[in-house]
């Protein structure tokens, strides 16, 4: 296999790796919706998946989870799921695409390098699988957030919520999981069975010198 070969599928694992925990965050962090009033601007609040939080300008911060899974909206069980389902796929896609990459010592014979190829491509694949299931829910409450806030049957005052910091964050590391996916499955298409041809090498050598042999026992 060539550098270029190796050097991407280091790029793309590179990407996997960074972009997943970008989705860990996205999952993680609690602003997914902010909104602040105009009768308390010393205060905003945050909506996650998780929990819901109060910030206040001095610096304080509190949360609390929410109290049952069954009061959720649709729209939190939506997004805790397909987030969840892009965390599983991007970690199955990196467990499958780590023995995959060529600079890991094994299968180095013709039947492993296929098998090698075939792995960095199925991780390939996760990763794109993770990518879209990670955009989903993102650009879903994102359309939300803006249906509500350009609703012309809510009056002014009623506060509206914005785009969090979560929403930002899920978008980098959905973008970033499928082109790592991109990457991975050209570097393990366009990889090359080198030991085919140097076992095919070492065949012809062996064999020309035996033939060779056989001629000076002969003369």
């Amino acid at each position: 296999m060539d550098t270029c070969t190796c050097a991407m599928e280091l790029l793309g694992m590179l990407l996997f790796v960074s972009a997943w925990l970008c989705t860990l965050t996205t999952t993680i962090l609690p602003q997914w919706l902010t909104m602040s009033t105009a009768l308390l601007p010393v205060e905003s609040y945050d909506l996650g998946l998780w929990e819901t939080c109060v910030v206040q300008d001095v610096g304080g911060m509190e949360c609390r989870a929410y109290d049952s899974l069954l009061g959720l909206s649709h729209n939190l069980k939506m997004a805790r799921m397909f987030m969840c389902s892009s965390l599983g796929a991007g970690l199955l896609g990196i467990l499958v695409s780590i023995p995959g990459l060529y600079i890991i010592n094994t299968c180095k014979d013709q039947d492993g390098v296929r098998t090698k190829r075939t792995l960095t491509v199925i991780g390939g694949v996760l990763g794109i699988v993770a990518g879209v299931l990670c955009l989903i829910p993102v650009c879903y409450m994102a359309h939300l957030a803006v249906i509500h806030f350009f609703d012309d049957k809510v009056p002014d005052v009623v506060p509206r919520w914005e785009f969090g910091e979560a929403l930002y964050c899920g978008w980098v590391g959905g973008f970033l999981l499928i082109i790592a996916g991109l990457v991975l499955i050209f570097s393990g298409s366009c990889s090359q069975e080198e030991p085919q041809s140097t076992v095919q090498r070492t065949y012809h050598f062996m064999n020309s010198d035996v033939a060779y042999k056989k001629r000076q026992e002969y003369v």
